[in-house]
């Protein structure tokens, strides 16, 4: 059994009723003061997707930090009351594979190679 630590890239959307968008800004600007490793967040009325790098041994272990990120900020970042609707983790490898094979073209159809 490997029990070496991994990298795994996190997306944890969240989403709910909408919101002022310059309070959702201010908030998730207060989150990623509070949680630097995060390296991107997209965000809308009602939407955010917040996306970063997490190390643990398993990939259930990322996902189970991941599922308390949202929660745990809410108050402390003044967080929309928003619920998790997607959570993607996916080792180090798939994500590079993904982010070189970006296909140029929208319908473009690249093959890869998992």
């Amino acid at each position: 059994m490997n029990h070496e630590t991994q990298l795994w890239h996190i997306t944890v959307t969240v989403g709910g009723e909408p919101q002022d968008p310059s309070k959702t800004h201010a908030a998730l600007l207060r989150l990623l003061a509070e949680r630097p490793f995060i390296h991107s967040v997209r965000y809308g009325e009602g939407r955010a997707e917040v996306r970063y790098w997490e190390e643990s041994q398993e990939m259930v272990d990322a996902a189970s930090l991941a599922l308390r990120l949202w929660n745990e900020h809410k108050t402390s970042a003044d967080l929309p009351d928003w619920r998790i609707v997607g959570l993607e983790v996916v080792d180090r490898e798939t994500h590079q594979l993904r982010e070189v094979q970006v296909p140029t073209d929208i319908g473009h159809v690249v093959p890869r190679r998992f």
